[in-house]
């Protein structure tokens, strides 16, 4: 009986297979390492990572993200160490040792059930090819894995790509501040009613005209300005 010719390279693949899942594994058990997703065979053994469980990657991931948004060295690093597993946290892309996309999820202090996605870039000379939709995927599904229900994003020209992975325009949402239930200032606490000279209420003053309706937090994308994005879970 002959054997066919694309026996031997499928005894090679699942050899390879074997060799790459053991050294994982090796690693995991030495050193502490945490791959956050099973490596995928079908997309040329890519697997999206935690960048705080493998700090050897903080260099490229530096190169980079510098080449998309230019910023010092030392402050691009200080970001980077901020990384961990709640959050915030740096998901990289990895295909054969090397870094090929980069992403950042940060708190939303008024949001304890959602994040914001800071930053999504893919290597310029592989964009178009599927990475930035297989990144996003994994991102949603670390998201629901660490139990959040909302992500945001903001863009200027990549409506179209958020719109085919299901985010709507939103209104803005902030990652700055502190969301705290504070007691209403003094200068704002409503007066006790007017007192006539008899002792009794005085008449009502009439109320004061309503203010101006706020205005549009956002009226369709504009591709000079930032766009708010958001997708349910």
């Amino acid at each position: 009986m002959s054997v066919p010719m694309y026996f031997p390279c499928l005894v090679v693949q699942n050899l390879m297979k074997k060799l790459i899942v053991d050294t994982k594994r090796y690693q995991s058990q030495q050193y502490g390492f945490k791959p956050s997703f099973k490596i995928n065979y079908g997309l040329d053994a890519m697997q999206v990572v935690a960048l705080h469980h493998y700090p050897e990657l903080v260099d490229q991931c530096c190169d980079l993200v510098n080449s998309e948004w230019k910023r010092s060295r030392t402050a691009r690093m200080r970001s980077f160490e901020s990384s961990c597993d709640k959050l915030p946290t740096n998901l990289v892309l990895v295909q054969e040792a090397n870094v090929i996309g980069h992403s950042k999820l940060s708190v939303i202090p008024s949001m304890p059930d959602a994040c914001f996605l800071e930053s999504v870039v893919i290597d310029k000379e592989l964009r178009g090819k599927g990475y930035g939709k297989y990144l996003m995927n994994r991102i949603e599904e670390h998201c629901r894995r660490i139990g959040l229900r909302m992500i945001f994003l903001s863009t200027k020209d990549k409506m179209e790509f958020y719109e085919k992975l299901g985010y709507d325009m939103c209104a803005p949402v902030s990652i700055y501040g502190q969301y705290v239930r504070t007691q209403m200032p003094s200068s704002v606490r409503p007066m006790p009613p007017n007192i006539g000279k008899n002792g009794s209420a005085a008449a009502p003053q009439p109320a004061p005209p309503p203010p101006p309706p706020p205005p549009e937090l956002y009226n369709g994308a504009d591709p000079k300005k930032k766009n708010f994005m958001s997708k349910v879970l």
